[in-house]
């Protein structure tokens, strides 16, 4: 026992120092990616905490239980993708989701089937991948302008963009292989 408090005692400074430089870096991290975004630092912020809110308000409600809701928020839309049992569960989620007054519109993608299986997640991560690779490759495009969500070979286009940035973006996405359709929740900006 006093052998275990010893190496506590040793090894506790080493794991807060490793704690301090977690927290450091997400911070670091964090200020960058609101430095580069063109929402206000608290809009982005409130974006934030409106997702995290809404997994937790999806996660405890019993009516919910069972289903795959992914939440992403921007500007104060929220995208539900995933999938749910019955219509009644996916008309749920978006009363939820509209009961936040911080929730300006509700974009209710959820699809009526069983959860998805391995394969599909990694198809649509690899999706995504690629969408974000092409809009890194436009030259003078805006590096955050645009979110990528992909579900069921389905793109979901977010942003605050120019009509001319929207249509490079659709554009760009349109060059990758597998999608099925592509979905912009694009806020015009001109």
């Amino acid at each position: 026992m006093k052998r275990a408090r010893i190496l506590f005692a040793l090894l506790a400074p080493l794991l807060l120092a490793a704690c301090e430089a977690v927290l450091f870096t997400t911070a670091v991290v964090t200020a960058v990616d609101v430095s580069i975004d063109r929402r206000t630092p608290g809009r982005y912020l409130d974006d934030n905490r409106l997702e995290l809110k809404l997994r937790g308000v999806f996660s405890s409600d019993e009516a919910l239980d069972g289903v795959n809701i992914s939440v992403t928020v921007l500007n104060g839309i929220v995208l539900l993708t995933g999938e749910t049992h019955s219509d009644a569960q996916r008309r749920r989620a978006e009363e939820l989701a509209q009961e936040h007054p911080e929730a300006r519109k509700v974009v209710n993608e959820l699809q009526l089937s069983g959860a998805t299986n391995l394969p599909s997640r990694v198809n649509d991560a690899w999706i995504t991948g690629k969408v974000k690779a092409r809009l890194l490759n436009v030259r003078n495009f805006p590096d955050s302008a645009v979110k990528v969500v992909t579900e069921h070979g389905k793109v979901y286009l977010l942003g605050l963009v120019s009509r001319e940035e929207g249509g490079i973006a659709i554009a760009a996405t349109r060059r990758v292989r597998g999608i099925t359709h592509i979905i912009t929740v694009f806020e015009y900006t001109d």
